[in-house]
């Protein structure tokens, strides 16, 4: 990536701010930290979002009917609704939101996304799409640069901008996937680190390889070459795409330990919901 050479004043107290921040290993200089705020509130601006929200609806019981898992409600509010909020505040509002059967519902909700702050598009998942490595490929028009990608029945806090720096450090990353860890593995995607790289990544194991706690968290910064993994015939990214980024070393992780809640069964719902209850 090309740098320009520049001579910049700044104010003591902002300086002293900056050089408090300078570690010699995330922040390894001042053009380095400057570098990673400018880019941290100004590059997240272009940076398109893809958010998977298709699948039949489900029956929750604390909602008496059937909804996408993205409308269903955690704390008084739909969990897409929440999602969209930490979107707008990091500046992300360029969002598209791969529906399915039940998606008009989430389409009469939040409509153009004015109301929010952000634009969204629709894009309408076929029919005869199983999994979501489809859905990807299906909005492929519309993502010719780096992209976040999220899955609409996860709910974190994780810190956008941090997230983005990490994926561009990353030289060959062409995946960088959020981790957080859990004692229970088996209900989700199971990766094992070495230095960045995901060297192994197993889906729901039964018998895990590894004695991994870091599990997939459903956010992924991921770069256009993504659409090289992806054909006609896959099925999950979890399955077919991960694993052959893992085994070419393209695939990232970045673990974090903040708020992360999954509702993608009514068996992880419960799950997050005590989590959340015991916060």
């Amino acid at each position: 990536m090309n740098r320009e050479r520049l001579t910049i004043t700044l104010r003591s107290d902002l300086l002293n701010a900056l050089d408090s921040t300078i570690d010699g290993d995330k922040l390894r200089n001042r053009s380095h930290a400057i570098e990673y705020y400018l880019s941290k509130s100004l590059g997240l601006k272009a940076l398109k979002v893809l958010i998977l929200a298709g699948g039949k609806p489900v029956f929750f019981e604390s909602e008496k009917k059937a909804l996408p898992k993205a409308m269903v409600k955690i704390a008084g509010k739909p969990l897409l609704e929440q999602t969209l909020h930490r979107l707008k505040a990091a500046k992300l509002t360029e969002v598209y939101i791969s529906i399915g059967e039940g998606g008009e519902i989430i389409e009469d909700y939040f409509g153009d996304g004015r109301q929010w702050g952000i634009n969204i598009t629709y894009v309408r998942q076929n029919k005869n799409n199983l999994g979501n490595a489809q859905p990807v490929l299906q909005a492929k028009e519309f993502l010719n640069n780096s992209f976040l990608l999220l899955y609409g029945d996860v709910l974190s806090d994780v810190d956008y901008g941090d997230f983005v720096e990490f994926h561009r450090a990353q030289k060959t990353a062409v995946c960088t996937m959020a981790l957080t860890s859990t004692e229970s593995v088996d209900m989700w995607g199971l990766a094992r680190l070495q230095g960045n790289k995901i060297v192994e990544f197993e889906e729901k194991p039964k018998n895990p390889k590894t004695f991994s706690r870091l599990v997939n968290a459903g956010l992924y910064l991921l770069e256009p070459e993504i659409f090289k993994y992806i054909d006609a015939k896959s099925v999950k990214l979890e399955s077919n795409v991960f694993p052959r980024l893992a085994e070419e070393g393209k695939l990232f992780g970045y673990p974090y330990e903040g708020l992360w809640l999954d509702i993608s069964s009514s068996a992880a719902y419960k799950q997050a919901l005590n989590e959340l209850n015991n916060k």
